[in-house]
């Protein structure tokens, strides 16, 4: 084919239209790419990004292995809703802010490089404490009620039963393996709010002292209280995150949209599926 153009034109070379095509395809497709990466971006930094959950500070609401989607809208935006974190403004531009009782998601003041998520307890202003693992909001008892225990697998006994106040119990199932039973209980925040959490008995953070929230930051605690390094301790890297910076809040919790329990493994594809949680996928907050 080329050949009888070559001769039509009376030029026994060849015609140049060929790679001059090849190269407008090639400069279309790193166009298509790169046009795709900056639209990656802007989703992720301006309306919503994956997050997963790694530790058990948030259970019974978030099980370790569930992958969620962070609604970036809701709270407008800072430095920290973008990818790497970059200095291109101070405070928070647009949205409005977290109400008591949202989950966010947050760096934390010791580790600006490091993703948490917790619940909104305290707001600016607000007095939080806890008395024998009772939350106190503003001088009054938060209404709590105790439901059914929360059940899951364990692979120890210390998974469950981790100090000599707690008031898990550990059974063997039938198979041998081991289920721990925690006590669970719905707390409701002024305005009706309501929510679990887990209470294992006496730890070191069930009675505080009394936390005036400053201007510009919010108090969170994990729904497994005796498993969350949150705001009742001192923030500190690989520790609490003491009183949480507006500027730090990165978004909010919005939907599952993954779930594995951990027994996945890449050499056996079938596990993909027999490990993934059907049952949370789609739940939302």
């Amino acid at each position: 084919m080329l050949r009888e153009l070559d001769e039509k034109t009376g030029d026994g070379s060849p015609q140049p239209f060929l790679p001059e095509r090849r190269r407008r395809t090639l400069f279309g497709w790193l166009r298509f790419i790169v046009s795709l990466a900056i639209l990656a971006i802007l989703l992720r930094s301006l309306v919503i990004a994956p997050f997963n959950i790694p530790s058990r500070s948030m259970t019974p609401t978030m099980l370790v292995g569930d992958y969620l989607f962070v609604a970036k809208w809701p709270y407008g935006y800072s430095r920290y809703s973008f990818p790497f974190s970059p200095d291109l403004f101070d405070g928070r531009i647009g949205g409005g802010r977290p109400d008591r009782g949202d989950i966010i998601v947050f760096r934390s003041p010791a580790e600006p490089d490091s993703s948490y998520v917790k619940r909104v307890i305290g707001l600016p202003g607000d007095r939080v404490q806890m008395i024998a693992g009772e939350l106190i909001l503003n001088g009054e008892a938060i209404a709590r009620e105790e439901v059914s225990e929360f059940v899951e697998p364990v692979e120890t006994a210390s998974d469950c039963v981790g100090s000599a106040g707690s008031t898990s119990r550990l059974e063997s199932a039938d198979d041998g393996s081991m289920i721990c039973y925690t006590p669970r209980y719905r707390e409701t925040l002024p305005g009706g709010r309501s929510y679990m959490i887990l209470d294992a008995g006496d730890s070191t953070a069930d009675t505080t002292e009394e936390f005036a929230v400053p201007e510009g930051h919010y108090f969170l605690m994990g729904d497994d209280r005796d498993r969350s390094a949150d705001s009742r301790f001192t923030a500190e890297p690989g520790g609490g995150i003491g009183f949480v910076p507006e500027d730090h809040i990165v978004g909010e919790a919005l939907v599952i949209f993954w779930s594995t329990d951990g027994s996945a493994r890449w050499i056996n594809p079938i596990s993909w599926f027999t490990a993934a949680r059907w049952d949370r996928i789609g739940r939302g907050f």
